[in-house]
C-alpha cells in the first residue's frame, strides 16, 4: 500500500511539473505574439501621413534656421563695415587734432623766419627761434612724445638703439658702449618710435 502511494504521489508531481512548462510556454508564445504586433504598429512606412509630416517638420526648421543665418552674416558683415569706418574716422580725427596744435608752432616759425630777413640783432633772432622751439616740444611732449635720455657712454641695447657703425673705442671702458648719437630715439607713450642711431666703440 505504502509503495502504491509513494508511485502515485510521484506520478502527480510529473503531471503537475508538465503542466508548469505547458503555462510557462504558452505565455512567452503570448508575449511574443503581442510584441510582433507592437513592432508591427510602429514601423511606419514612409508613405504614412506621420512621417510626411515629420519631414515636412524638418524642412521647416531648416528654413528657419537658414533665414536665422542669413540675417547674423548680413548684420555681422554691416558691423564690420561700420566698425572700419569708425576706425578710420578716429584716426583721421586724431591727426587732426595733432595737426591743430602744431599750426600755432608754424605760425611762429613763419614770422621767425619772416624776421630773419630784416633783422639786425642776430640775438634776438635766436631767441625767437629757440622759443619756437621750446614751444613746439612742448606739445608734441603734451602729445606722449619722450625723447630717450643721453645714452652717450652707457651700454649698446638693441631694443632702443640701432648700430650704424662701430669704431675703435677710445678706452676700453667705451667698448661696446654707445659712442655718439647721430639721429635722437623717441618714445611715444612708452613705446619706441624711432630707435636712437648711434656709434659703439668696439
Amino acid at each position: 500500500m505504502a509503495l502504491f502511494l509513494l508511485i502515485a504521489f510521484g506520478y502527480y508531481q510529473e503531471l503537475h511539473y508538465l503542466d508548469m512548462m505547458n503555462e510557462q510556454e504558452n505565455n512567452i508564445q503570448d508575449e511574443n505574439v503581442e510584441n510582433l504586433d507592437q513592432f508591427g504598429s510602429d514601423n511606419v512606412t514612409p508613405d504614412s501621413p506621420s512621417a510626411l509630416s515629420e519631414e515636412e517638420k524638418l524642412k521647416e526648421e531648416v528654413a528657419v534656421a537658414n533665414d536665422k543665418y542669413a540675417r547674423l552674416f548680413a548684420e555681422f558683415d554691416n558691423y564690420k563695415k561700420r566698425t572700419s569706418k569708425e576706425r578710420v574716422e578716429l584716426i583721421q580725427s586724431a591727426s587732426k587734432d595733432v595737426l591743430n596744435k602744431l599750426l600755432p608752432v608754424l605760425d611762429d616759425l613763419d614770422r621767425a623766419l619772416s624776421a630773419m630777413q630784416t633783422a639786425q640783432d642776430i640775438e634776438s633772432v635766436r631767441q625767437g627761434i629757440d622759443l619756437v622751439n621750446q614751444k613746439f616740444r612742448k606739445t608734441l611732449q603734451q602729445e606722449g612724445l619722450k625723447e630717450m635720455d643721453d645714452i652717450i657712454g652707457k651700454p649698446f641695447d638693441p631694443e632702443f638703439q640701432e648700430a650704424i657703425t662701430a669704431i675703435p673705442s677710445p678706452s676700453p671702458d667705451l667698448k661696446n658702449k654707445v659712442i655718439d648719437v647721430v639721429e635722437k630715439g623717441y618714445f611715444l607713450n612708452d613705446k619706441v618710435v624711432r630707435f636712437a642711431k648711434v656709434v659703439i666703440g668696439q
